[in-house]
């Protein structure tokens, strides 16, 4: 099993989800909820995709941190 990191942001009314180590893969939901499940069904099927086409998944990179400044 493979874990990607993804990325949650604000936009406008609704959340959107993408994961950096997988580009062209994202998901819009009205919750963070929503918007988690909706991305690993996207991720799921756009993994998939790949296989269907004889390529490689690609393989979790990316990091998270927080840093904190003062402001």
């Amino acid at each position: 099993m493979k874990k990607y990191l993804i990325v949650i942001e604000k936009a406008g009314k609704n959340f959107s989800a993408y994961a950096p180590d997988v580009p062209g893969c994202i998901a819009t939901g009205k919750t963070i909820p929503e918007v988690k499940r909706l991305f690993k069904e996207a991720l799921e099927f756009h993994l998939q995709g790949l296989a269907e086409d004889g390529q490689e998944a690609p393989a979790p990179a990316s990091k998270g941190e927080y840093i904190a400044v003062a402001g």
